[in-house]
């Protein structure tokens, strides 16, 4: 479904404004529709953040001859940009609290600007994407505050391929301490 939705967004909204859309979460918020919270990068490398609200509407649309004309009902979904910031302009990203699974953050611009994601890995989808285009096009590490390190910067052996990896390093460490336990220590070191 995702991939359908960054197929759509990209051809209705970002490919026509000559920008590649680079990462995108469902986020919460107060107005009806669906919200986005998006990362795109522009034609001249500079990376724009965007509040993107779909809204469905329906059309009627008419069908057959002049003789045989039907009316058909259309749903269709508008794609709209409320809020856009550029990411240089991102002094920090506060997480909130790392102990604690929670999908909000703050986004600080010359206002705070407050994100609640759907859901906790979403919130650390869209940082990991903000880190890494901050490094690439900002040519500055992004201010980061109240983040678990081990999500948004996995360790150089597993390199930045996101959850799966990180839930992966997790399950070996764990096979690894249950092989552990199972090892019979040698009488020497008993006593």
């Amino acid at each position: 479904m995702s991939s359908l939705l960054r197929e759509e967004m990209q051809r209705l909204l970002f490919r026509p404004a000559k920008q590649r859309l680079v990462e995108f979460i469902e986020i919460q918020e107060p107005s009806h529709g669906r919200h986005f919270l998006c990362v795109a990068v522009c034609k001249n490398k500079l990376v724009q953040l965007c509040i993107v609200r779909c809204q469905i509407s329906h059309k009627s649309i008419r069908t057959g001859s002049k003789k045989y004309s039907t009316k058909r009902s259309s749903i269709q979904e508008c794609y709209r940009r409320t809020e856009v910031w550029s990411l240089q302009d991102l002094t920090l990203v506060d997480g909130r609290d790392p102990d604690v699974d929670d999908p909000c953050f703050y986004m600080h611009f010359d206002k705070v600007r407050t994100v609640t994601a759907i859901s906790c890995s979403a919130k650390y989808a869209i940082v990991r994407a903000m880190v890494t285009l901050s490094d690439r096009y900002c040519q500055r590490s992004l201010n980061l505050r109240n983040f678990d390190w081990t999500y948004i910067k996995p360790t150089s052996f597993y390199s930045n391929r996101g959850d799966c990896i990180v839930l992966s390093q997790i399950c070996f460490y764990a096979f690894n301490l249950v092989c552990l336990s199972m090892c019979s220590v040698p009488d020497a070191l008993k006593n």
